[in-house]
């Protein structure tokens, strides 16, 4: 009787549990602003879509455009103020040396009026002086030159977050209307990344003993997915409990379903 009482049982106690597991997106994103501006343009139309490659909110820019196009008709002028000095200093470079061989070459000859050494002396000292104020010049052009470079790329850097661009995402929500006005770090918009899924589970501790060397099975079927995370501290809500993660392929239209996981 007892024997068979243990043979009626046991099917039952290898039987694995079964969890159900809902289907959640693989990743879910908050897009917020990265500068403060208005609101110009906000695509409605795109809630709820899945958006290939498209702005989904286009904060007001106008005025850096005016400041980078003024810097970059600045940049002309000191690229072409430093080109016109460094052939003004190459002159003084081949006058300085002349000079500088003149006065040397005359300056120890007795023959020579102390005149016309003092003379050969000065237009020595002030083709020099030229020489290196030129070169100053050009150090301090040089210095505007990345300073601008420098509020170019700042300029750019702003007016490319001011247009939010979307690849590849499910555009859940827009946070923001036309109009509003944001800071930096307010939310724009709720995305999901439905490119993958993943399947959260709660398991208790026991469970967790060699199940990565269990098999997977979905709905009754075998699988070859793997626990792609695991939480070795018990969950706050369910506290006996600990998280677990399992990645899987889009499962289209299956989002938000519950399905059956077993491991065995």
């Amino acid at each position: 009787m007892i024997r068979h009482l243990l043979l009626l049982l046991t099917p039952i106690l290898i039987i694995a549990k079964v969890h159900y597991a809902k289907v959640e997106p693989y990743e879910n994103i908050i897009l917020k602003s990265a500068v403060s501006a208005q609101v110009t343009d906000v695509k409605l139309n795109l809630e709820g879509t899945t958006v290939e490659d498209d702005i989904i909110i286009q904060l007001d820019s106008q005025l850096n455009e005016i400041e980078l196009a003024s810097h970059q008709n600045s940049l002309q002028l000191i690229d072409n103020m430093i080109a016109t000095n460094q052939s003004i200093l190459k002159a003084l470079q081949e006058s300085r040396s002349r000079q500088e061989e003149y006065y040397y070459n005359i300056s120890t000859l007795n023959s020579i009026p102390k005149s016309r050494k003092d003379t050969a002396f000065y237009n020595y000292i002030s083709t020099k002086t030229q020489y290196l104020s030129t070169q100053e010049k050009i150090e301090s052009l040089n210095k505007q030159q990345n300073d601008i470079h420098y509020n170019i790329e700042r300029l750019q850097d702003q007016i490319s977050k001011k247009t939010i661009l979307v690849h590849n995402k499910f555009l859940y929500k827009l946070l923001v209307n036309r109009g509003d006005f944001v800071n930096m770090g307010t939310p724009l918009a709720q995305l999901k990344d439905l490119s993958r899924a993943k399947l959260v589970l709660f398991l208790e501790e026991k469970e967790l003993k060699n199940i990565h060397d269990k098999k997977i099975y979905i709905d009754g079927k075998k699988t070859n997915y793997k626990i792609s995370k695991q939480w070795r501290v018990a969950d706050e809500k369910f506290i006996s409990s600990f998280r677990a993660e399992i990645i899987i392929k889009n499962p289209k239209n299956r989002f938000s379903k519950l399905l059956k996981v077993e491991f065995r």
